[in-house]
């Protein structure tokens, strides 16, 4: 998976082709709406970030409606990212260029005031385990058969180790299940975690499920999906490169990565009770839109955003952070469901 995604000048984040967008292969809520960065913003104004981390940045649509929402009513905040992909990097300077937005080779040592990370940690390389023959096998990728150009699995038996026991502890014994563990995800949490001051916050946004609704019966095929001009479907060893390869998220294992650094869980929302309490149908009704048809696609795009049948439920929110951004998001309490973690 990491060969694929991020290979230089290979990879499907590292080539040139075009990614998000309609003209791409998957489109994220910046691209579906500016109201989303703008929700954002009004979200995490208690805060008065002095400085905003970005993690993937996308287009930089976020960016640019995140800053544009802030410079308003307030100071604007420090603005970086951290970008893996160079080509989209590019993308994202020509459309900040306007904007003070700096970019990050690293991540740094010490981070002071607000990470955000949108659909980020379903693109870290994950790990896929089963259950067979009585005991647990991680999947490996090996080449096909002679004559065969292709890839094929290979499965490994797991007896000990960290894999093992996040198998061990998560997958039920059941012949054949198959799923996700991506404990790669867990040490960026926590390294991101670790490195918060006592005032900083991370905000998680992404599609995925608590613990208890991830490894059941019903998905006893996993969750890892391929994305290719807009198609989704399941085999991972086909168009290597080519395409986007992403798995849902365990948010109970990211909480879980960020309480052991040091951090507190201060909400874990659907992405439809998020936005709601940031207002977003308020700045869209207060808008002011030069004809109707811009106002019904704006409508339709946060429909989509909001909508159970769409990302407002599967998409979930989780923000963590140390003492100082508990204190100052207190608001996010209202809608705090940490408890289905």
């Amino acid at each position: 998976m990491r060969a694929a995604l991020y290979a230089p000048g290979l990879g499907y984040y590292t080539a040139g082709a075009t990614k998000l967008g309609h003209g791409g292969d998957f489109v994220t809520a910046p691209e579906l709406s500016s109201f989303f960065g703008a929700a954002l913003a009004d979200a995490f104004r208690p805060m008065a970030p002095r400085q905003v981390l970005e993690l993937g940045a996308g287009t930089g649509k976020l960016a640019e409606d995140f800053l544009a929402a802030f410079s308003e009513r307030d100071s604007v905040p420090r603005y970086e990212i951290l970008e893996v992909s160079a080509d989209l990097r590019q993308r994202q300077e020509e459309r900040l260029r306007k904007r003070n937005v700096a970019w990050r080779e690293a991540m740094p040592e010490r981070i002071d005031g607000l990470v955000l990370a949108n659909e980020v940690l379903d693109a870290v390389p994950c790990e896929i385990v089963r259950y067979a023959a009585g005991r647990y096998e991680q999947g490996r990728v090996a080449r096909a058969a002679a004559g065969d150009n292709g890839f094929a699995w290979h499965w490994h038996p797991l007896s000990d180790g960290p894999l093992f026991d996040a198998a061990r502890a998560r997958i039920p014994p059941m012949e054949g299940y198959t799923t996700e563990v991506n404990l790669e995800a867990e040490a960026l949490v926590a390294t991101l975690a670790e490195r918060l001051s006592g005032d900083g916050a991370i905000c998680f946004i992404d599609y995925g499920f608590p613990r208890r609704g991830y490894y059941v019966d019903d998905r006893a095929a996993g969750t890892l999906a391929c994305h290719f001009q807009h198609r989704a479907h399941f085999d991972p060893l086909i168009l290597p490169g080519l395409q986007d390869i992403t798995a849902h998220v365990d948010f109970t294992a990211m909480a879980e990565a960020a309480v052991d650094a040091g951090a507190g869980v201060i909400c874990y929302a659907t992405q439809a009770q998020f936005l709601l309490a940031a207002d977003m149908l308020s700045r869209l009704q207060a808008h002011d839109f030069a004809t109707d048809v811009e106002r019904f696609a704006a409508t339709g795009a946060i429909q989509k955003l909001l909508a159970p049948s769409e990302m407002g439920e599967l998409f979930k929110v989780l923000v963590v952070g140390k003492a100082g951004a508990v204190d100052r998001l207190q608001n996010l309490a209202r809608i705090d469901q940490s408890y289905r973690l």
